[in-house]
């Protein structure tokens, strides 16, 4: 079942998710200096913040191969291939 924050990215334009990206990685680095200098009341939020980063990028990089063409999903895909082996 999809979470609520990922049916809220869907919506978001492109250039709203990049903007909210670096939001986002700028108050993950605030968390992570104030912890580091004074401690966190929830230092979870730093875990949460972190997992928004991530949603935020896994739904760039998802839109981005569904404007891939047939030729570079097969140039990827023999890219893939090589590494594996």
């Amino acid at each position: 079942m999809a979470t609520k924050k990922y049916l809220e990215l869907q919506d978001f334009s492109d250039a709203d998710l990049k903007s909210e990206l670096e939001a986002t990685e700028v108050q993950f680095q605030k968390l992570k200096f104030d912890h580091a200098v004074k401690g966190l009341d929830n230092p979870l939020t730093i875990r949460e913040v972190r997992r928004d980063i991530a949603r935020l990028q896994t739904e760039i990089r998802r839109r981005e191969l569904a404007t891939m063409s047939e030729e570079e999903l097969a140039k990827r895909s023999r890219i893939r291939n090589r590494r594996r082996k």
